[in-house]
């Protein structure tokens, strides 16, 4: 079996940790250094504390940056209220970009503090 885990560059941990935690009901499994493990119902985060403008890879002059960026792959927190789930996000210093809703249900876009990008959709 192959467990999937998801790495999260962040450039504050203790703030990291308290907004997937408090905003998205993450728990804590531990800490180990500068990387905190959280867990999410068969998921596990780990956020890794890496300062702004240090190199991600040795190979390129890419550094990173924690202003609001794009990628192609990012998280998706299934919830059964987007719109409290929402007000939790702002609360604790994520920002919300807007949605979309119909028969299907309802999706949020959003970011963490650190600028990366998630979406938050109702069960």
């Amino acid at each position: 079996m192959i467990k999937i885990s998801v790495s999260i560059d962040v450039s504050n941990l203790k703030k990291a940790q308290a907004f997937y935690v408090e905003a998205l009901g993450c728990k804590k499994v531990r800490d180990q250094g500068d990387m905190s493990v959280l867990c999410v119902e068969n998921c596990d985060l780990y956020l890794q504390e890496k300062a702004a403008g240090t190199k991600p890879l040795t190979s390129n002059s890419v550094v990173r940056n924690y202003e609001r960026h794009w990628t192609p792959i990012h998280l998706d927190f299934i919830c059964e209220n987007v719109d409290e789930l929402v007000s939790k996000i702002l609360k604790f210093g994520g920002s919300h970009e807007g949605g979309d809703s119909g028969d299907w249900g309802s999706i949020a876009y959003c970011a963490d503090p650190f600028g990366n990008g998630f979406c938050v959709i109702n069960e």
